[in-house]
């Protein structure tokens, strides 16, 4: 088998994941999009490894360790998408820009010079 056959089809699968990763609003569908291309960069590996016929194999052990790494990060960033989502109400990049309680309104905080005379008063 030729070298070119996976390194393409790799090719594609990052390519798909990066337009996923900056075209999409749903931070499900992002993160989807991030596992497109660990799985891109693991064929990688596991092609490299075969075509150099190296003894160690030592590409396909850094592919169980992307594995590893890629499945904790998946369930690292469900947690944070859930925590997200049960305070926000929705899943939208877009509105996932700001990291205050959405509790909080803006006759709460001080902003601009009243944050200000409050320093210097203090």
């Amino acid at each position: 088998m030729h070298l070119a056959y996976p390194v393409v089809l790799a090719v594609l699968l990052f390519s798909v994941g990066v337009y996923g990763v900056l075209a999409r609003r749903n931070i499900i569908l992002v993160l989807m999009s991030v596992e497109l291309m660990l799985n891109a960069v693991n064929l990688n590996l596991v092609a490299f490894d075969v075509w150099l016929r190296d003894s160690l194999h030592a590409g396909q052990a850094l592919t169980l360790f992307t594995i590893t790494i890629a499945a904790a990060e998946i369930g690292l960033g469900l947690a944070i998408v859930l925590l997200l989502f049960r305070a926000r109400g929705t899943a939208d990049v877009d509105r996932a820009t700001e990291l205050g309680d959405p509790a909080e309104t803006a006759e709460e905080a001080p902003t601009g010079a009243e944050a200000l005379k409050g320093q210097a008063a203090a």
